[in-house]
């Protein structure tokens, strides 16, 4: 008897059948290392458990399980029995075309968010999400791509990639940590792929989760919701890419910094192009050119996502604390101001005036040590959470420039020294015509720091002479030459 729109599809461990609105797929008697389908009984429990885990987000999609049986009326196979999708309404094939999407993937993010939100946590599943462990899957994969340097993706590209992994990695073990204490480590789905996605009328369908291994799917949950958006930045769609993640942060009440966002779409798109390299050693036509898209890709985010010490110097009166807090607002990062830092340490109100002659009282050399300590410390404490920190000080002397020089070091932050210059005419106006601040330099102790200033040959000079917004875009293309517009 014929079936209306028969059709079959086939990946390295599975079969799909359609057949009318059915969907039919069965498992091939493969044993990879990662999965072990070898036998009946082991194709069985993989065809329950993808049935069970699936129905966490499309309940009404995977429909059971079937056993076939050979002519004799022997049990010989399992089936997994889904309502079949439409193609033509795949997230992946909507997205090419350019389809409005905007709504399907705030209901995917609303659904994963919902999902997470009540998912399993458990020891066993948090481990995963340790620094170490996730490290370690990213050596895994790393070892995976070596063998094609140089012949797939370019040798500089993969090996600055390892650069910046274990740059921001090694130093942020007290984020991964806080990550596990707040619950955000848990069972998730594992591949989230806009091919496996579809947008029907009444709200998208989310299938294939990862269900043969649950250590694969034992992650962040921000790592889950990263695979998606690395696979629509993929597609061409880096506006959905940033609208899925700004919308599943939203869901799901999650405070990350943009660092961890950047390093888990770029570990997806290393495991892409890991296995876009595999393809291409299996003699896939296209898949080279695929493999060097996904390391462009990873490199992108993991210049974008470096966790960043800034240092925002100069005398008084170039205008650096307008500086450093002009860019805290582009790049959302958080800004720590010596002026602020000095009075809370003495008890004093922000405004609450500290006047002294140079280097006497609050600006007394032990006041300044610490004063610039106090700064360094708590600098220290945000970095080891991923955050960028911008530090508002004059940066006059070279031991209070070697406090954050050694921070850096230690909590492995790239140090970005920013020195604001402008003409000393335009900033003695700009002292004698501003509104009462937190600074209390008037002109005499602006030209005693000149005269006794240090000078800074490893910073770069911003001319802060002009406009703001010309500084803000000097000081950027300074700090992210590669990637500016990636916050």
């Amino acid at each position: 008897m014929p079936v209306d729109n028969a059709a079959v599809s086939e990946t390295h461990i599975g079969v799909v059948f359609f057949a009318g609105d059915r969907a039919f797929k069965v498992k091939k008697p493969v044993s990879l290392g990662f999965l072990d389908f070898s036998t009946r009984e082991r194709r069985e429990r993989a065809c329950h458990e993808e049935v069970r885990l699936n129905r966490r987000f499309a309940p009404d999609v995977y429909l059971g399980v079937a056993d076939v049986h050979d002519p004799d009326g022997d049990l010989c196979e399992h089936l997994v029995v889904m309502r079949r999708m439409p193609a033509g309404r795949r997230l992946a094939t909507l997205v090419a075309a350019g389809a409005p999407v905007r709504d399907a993937l705030r209901d995917t993010a609303r659904i994963l968010a919902a999902w997470h939100a009540r998912a399993p946590r458990a020891p066993e599943i948090s481990v995963h999400g340790t620094r170490d462990a996730v490290q370690a899957r990213w050596h895994d994969s790393f070892a995976q791509v070596r063998p094609f340097r140089g012949k797939v993706i370019d040798a500089a590209v993969a090996a600055e990639i390892e650069t910046l992994t274990d740059e921001f990695l090694d130093g942020r073990r007290a984020l991964f940590d806080a990550r596990i204490a707040d619950g955000r480590v848990l069972d998730g789905h594992g591949d989230l792929l806009a091919g496996d996605i579809f947008c029907l009328d009444d709200g998208p369908r989310i299938l294939d989760c990862l269900e043969f291994d649950q250590a694969l799917r034992s992650l962040d949950g921000l790592d889950d919701a990263a695979f998606l958006a690395m696979d629509l930045e993929r597609l061409g769609a880096a506006e959905l890419s940033e609208y899925f993640l700004a919308a599943y942060a939203e869901f799901a009440a999650d405070p990350a910094p943009s660092s961890l966002r950047h390093h888990y779409i770029a570990y997806r798109a290393v495991v892409r192009a890991k296995v876009a390299c595999l393809r291409h050693a299996q003699g896939d036509p296209d898949a080279a050119a695929e493999a060097r898209a996904y390391a462009d890709v990873a490199l992108r985010h993991l210049r974008a996502g470096r966790v960043r010490l800034v240092l925002v110097g100069g005398l008084p009166g170039t205008g650096k604390s307008s500086l450093a807090g002009a860019l805290a607002d582009r790049l959302g990062c958080t800004v720590l101001s010596s002026d602020r830092t000095r009075k809370e340490l003495a008890g004093l109100a922000p405004l609450d005036s500290a006047a002294a002659p140079y280097g006497t009282g609050l600006y007394s050399p032990e006041w300044n040590h610490r004063t610039y300590r106090e700064l360094a410390d708590r600098a220290a404490a945000l970095l080891r959470l991923g955050e960028t920190v911008i530090l508002d000080a004059s940066w006059t002397s070279e031991q209070q420039r070697d406090l954050p020089a050694l921070v850096a070091e230690r909590e492995h932050a790239h140090l970005s020294p920013l020195r604001c210059e402008a003409p000393r005419a335009l900033t003695a106006e700009r002292i004698r015509d501003r509104a009462p601040g937190a600074s209390d330099a008037d002109p005499a102790i602006a030209a005693a720091m000149h005269a006794h200033a240090a000078p800074w040959p490893e910073s770069t000079s911003i001319d802060t002479s002009g406009a703001l917004a010309d500084a803000v875009e000097q000081a950027l293309s300074t700090l992210q030459p590669h990637a500016p517009d990636l916050h």
